[in-house]
């Protein structure tokens, strides 16, 4: 019996140790950072397992008990960043609790596709490639708002967003049109979307002023008014990055490059948006200033000069450019 009963507490202290070794020492990275994926539908096992190989716990059994011990709680799944050597009970609370790691997408006013890809693969989230495809293929996102849209430019909204590796490249975007919703009705744009938003991403990107914004509306809208071409510089860069030959000048070519985004060569608006505007942006195109101006130049501080005839405008150039030669 005494034979038995020292087996008996032999196997409890080697249980007792084996957990020990499994729960309470720590693990994981030294001086590094260590991320580890754990997929959706995976099960306990498997992402004790996968906890295991990354070498951020000693023993996947040991985790797998704790877990039946604690009554089988939901195991989140996401991205985790272990920065620290730490106890498996600390990692399978972090993992319970969902502390997932989120990757930070930062969209300034004025983004436009090219941009927006560029942040979404600097971020890790995915191939600037996939974006493109799915900004270009998903316009159900937006078919109710503009059913004009070549794609989902205008309508992915300047914000700072926190994603996770889990989320698809489609989600994402559907993350960003939705903040535009958000966005619009608050500023209570409710029709005409195309018109608007075109509108406003040309104004974007013509001026960093908030200010000047409503004036430089007011000049385009004037323009479309009198049948005279925008003639907007944004609109030829952006011709040109569809076509893949901006290289980050604007050149005699680009002004004279067939395409419907040319607003030197083709009258109207573009086919649609050239970037992605903000909230000012969008209230200037919806409320343009009431002006009589057709024309506006760098004043080379920042600022615009405006002008009603050409020979007002003519003058404004000359300004600026001696103010140009000046400041060389």
């Amino acid at each position: 019996m005494r034979a038995i009963l020292t087996l008996l507490l032999a196997a409890v202290l080697a249980a007792a140790a084996w957990l020990a070794y499994g729960l309470l020492l720590p693990a994981g990275p030294k001086g590094e950072e260590k991320f580890v994926l754990l997929r959706p539908g995976s099960s306990a096992r498997h992402i004790a397992l996968d906890l295991k190989n990354a070498g951020v716990i000693r023993s996947a059994s040991a985790l797998l008990a704790w877990h039946y011990w604690r009554g089988r709680p939901t195991l989140k799944a996401g991205e985790y960043k272990f920065d620290h050597p730490a106890a498996a009970r600390e990692v399978y609370e972090r993992i319970v609790a969902g502390d997932i790691y989120v990757h930070t997408v930062v969209i300034p006013e004025g983004y436009n596709l090219f941009d927006i890809a560029n942040a979404v693969q600097a971020a890790g989230l995915g191939s600037r490639d996939d974006f493109l495809t799915v900004a270009r293929s998903d316009l159900s996102l937006i078919s109710d708002l503009d059913p004009q849209a070549p794609s989902l430019e205008g309508y992915l909204f300047p914000d700072t967003y926190e994603f996770t590796r889990t989320q698809s490249l489609h989600d994402m975007a559907a993350v960003m049109v939705k903040r535009f919703r958000q966005a619009s009705r608050q500023l209570g744009l409710t029709t005409d979307f195309h018109r608007v938003v075109t509108m406003a991403s040309i104004v974007e990107k013509e001026t960093a002023v908030a200010a000047e914004r409503p004036l430089v509306a007011s000049v385009f809208y004037n323009r479309l008014h009198r049948n005279i071409i925008l003639a907007t510089d944004p609109s030829v860069i952006y011709a040109a990055l569809l076509a893949g030959r901006y290289n980050g000048v604007i050149r005699q070519s680009d002004l004279q490059f067939d395409s419907a985004y040319n607003t030197y060569k083709h009258a109207g608006l573009p086919p649609g948006p050239i970037c992605n505007p903000g909230r000012d942006s969008l209230q200037a195109a919806m409320q343009p200033a009431n002006s009589d101006f057709l024309y506006f130049v760098s004043d080379n501080t920042g600022h615009h000069r405006f002008a009603r005839t050409l020979e007002e405008h003519s003058r404004n150039v000359a300004a600026y450019r001696r103010a140009l030669a000046e400041s060389r």
